[in-house]
């Protein structure tokens, strides 16, 4: 059910990498609704330095991970352009809870609140509907 794009491990170095910034930017599959939506919002603090930059990275993509193997997790969304904005998707708010409370998770927490980010907000809603639009190529029309 989730879409965790991750890079090719038979890629070179450098599409590989490149495609790391860009893992999250598939919009997730998610099922019919009702589900959860944890919506994390966040400015990351301006002083920090290359080494901090790439731990951060480094910590985020195994977020992603121990998420994905998590009890109740459905996918991920994520952009950064100066304001960063990440939506994890649940089946319902006790995974949510046991997420929060995951050990890994409450070390990049704290973190995140010392190096990592200047300001953050995180909401969590109860996904009652959703509506997509998928465009699919036509074989063989050219419309």
């Amino acid at each position: 059910m989730n879409s965790l794009p991750f890079p090719d491990e038979t890629k070179e170095p450098a599409e590989a990498e490149k495609d790391k910034h860009h893992r999250h930017s598939t919009i997730a599959q998610t099922p019919k609704p009702p589900y959860y939506a944890v919506i994390f919002t966040s400015l990351r603090a301006t002083d920090e330095d290359e080494v901090a930059s790439q731990e951060y990275d480094s910590t985020a993509d195994r977020m992603v991970e121990l998420a994905a193997q998590s009890e109740g997790f459905l996918g991920v969304e994520s952009v950064r352009d100066g304001l960063g904005i990440t939506i994890s998707y649940w089946t319902d708010l006790t995974a949510i809870k046991k997420w929060k409370n995951h050990s890994k998770h409450l070390v990049a927490q704290e973190k995140g609140k010392r190096q990592w980010y200047s300001a953050y907000t995180t909401r969590i809603a109860r996904v009652d509907r959703d509506y997509c639009l998928e465009h699919q190529e036509r074989a063989g029309n050219d419309v």
